[in-house]
C-alpha cells in the first residue's frame, strides 16, 4: 500500500447560472488546493444548473483517458434550480454514502444545523470517482481539507481511494 505519492488527474465542474471562470471563487479554491497537493487539474469548466448539461459534461469526462476524478461544485441545495444530485447520481455504478455523511458531519462543526440543506454526494462511474460539493467557498474548503486531501493521497493510511483505483473496473 501507498508509501509513494501518486498524483491523479482531476476535473473540476462548476455548476452555476451566474458564474464565469473569472469569478468562480469555489472552482479557484479547488484548483489551488488540488495543485498544491501535487495533483493535476486536467479540465475545468462551468455549466448552467441544468441536469442534462451537467450529465452530458460528466458523461464526456467519464470516457476521457486523462481524468481520474471529477469534482463538482454547486447545485446541491434545495432550490428549484439545484439539480446536481439528480443529474449525477443516475451515472453512478456505486454510491459512496460515507462521503456525504462525513461531509455533513464536518460541516456541522462550522455551519451547525444549516448542514441539513446540503445534498453533497459521491460515487463511482466507469472506474472514476465523482464528488459533488456545494457551491460555497466554505463547502469546497471543508470537502477538500477534511476529506479529499487525505482520501486522494496514496500515502494516507490505513486506506485511501488511490489504492483502490487499479481495481475499480474488476468484474
Amino acid at each position: 500500500m501507498g508509501s509513494k505519492f501518486i498524483p491523479v488527474n482531476i476535473a473540476i465542474l462548476t455548476i452555476s447560472d451566474t458564474r464565469s471562470l473569472q469569478d468562480d471563487t469555489s472552482g479557484d479554491i479547488l484548483e489551488d488546493k488540488i495543485t498544491i497537493d501535487g495533483h493535476h487539474v486536467s479540465k475545468r469548466e462551468i455549466v448552467t444548473d441544468d441536469k442534462y448539461q451537467i450529465r452530458a459534461k460528466i458523461s464526456q469526462w467519464l470516457i476521457a483517458d486523462n481524468i481520474d476524478v471529477i469534482i463538482t461544485t454547486g447545485g446541491t441545495g434545495l432550490t428549484g434550480r439545484d439539480g446536481t444530485p439528480e443529474a449525477v447520481s443516475v451515472l453512478f455504478d456505486k454510491t459512496i454514502d460515507g462521503f456525504g455523511e462525513l461531509f455533513r458531519a464536518r460541516s456541522f462543526e462550522v455551519i451547525r444545523t444549516s448542514t441539513v440543506q446540503s445534498r453533497a454526494i459521491a460515487g463511482l462511474a466507469n472506474g472514476k470517482f465523482i464528488f459533488c460539493l456545494p457551491g460555497s467557498k466554505g463547502a469546497c474548503i471543508t470537502g477538500w481539507d477534511d476529506i479529499l486531501h487525505d482520501q486522494l493521497n496514496s500515502t494516507h493510511q490505513p486506506c485511501n481511494f488511490i489504492d483502490l483505483m487499479p481495481r475499480l473496473l474488476e468484474n
